[in-house]
Parts: C-alpha cells; structure tokens; sequence
C-alpha cells in the first residue's frame, strides 16, 4: 500500500466551492480509479485555505501511471484546479515494516 499526501492550497474565500468541487471529483474520479482503496481529506484550522488529501492506493503505479494517465484525473483537474493557489505539492509514502 501506497499513501499519496497532495498538500493543497486555494484562493481565499473559496473553500466552499472547492469543498463542493473535490467531493464530486473524489466520488467521480479518484474513488473510482483502480487501486485507489481509500481517499480522506483534511481541512486546515488555521490556515483554511489548506487541504491535505490522503489517498491509499495499492500500488505506486496505480497513481503515477494508472490514473495520471487517465481520463479520470483529467476530469479531477478540471473540477479542482481552477481553485488551487499553487500546484500541489504531491508525495508518496510506504508503511515501516
């Protein structure tokens, strides 16, 4: 298993509508990739323009290849990225043994 960590951040005052926007692209896009077995987001407290979505996928080919070169994450940029501020910065991790 494969933890992806997208550090977003948005225009201010927009969180409303990319709450809306990334609810219909984690239900439309990235929860319906193969591989992707869970997907959460957390909000900023005090930095509200933040996000931090944590997608667990099986494999790191399942992101990197499977759904980046997917129609799919082309509809997921087209829901959310007029919102972002600044490209997210995207990380992977693996669990310790």
């Amino acid at each position: 298993m494969i933890l992806e960590l997208a550090d977003i951040r948005i225009q201010p005052g927009q969180q409303l509508a990319f709450e809306a926007a990334l609810r219909r692209g984690i239900s439309e896009a990235i929860g319906k990739a193969e591989g992707c077995l869970s997907c959460r987001v957390q909000h900023g407290i005090e930095t509200p323009e933040r996000y931090v979505l944590l997608v667990e996928w099986a494999t790191l080919e399942h992101h990197t290849i499977g759904f980046r070169g997917s129609p799919a994450f082309a509809e997921w940029r087209s829901l959310v990225g007029p919102f972002f501020a600044a490209p997210p910065a995207v990380e992977h991790f693996s669990p310790l043994a």
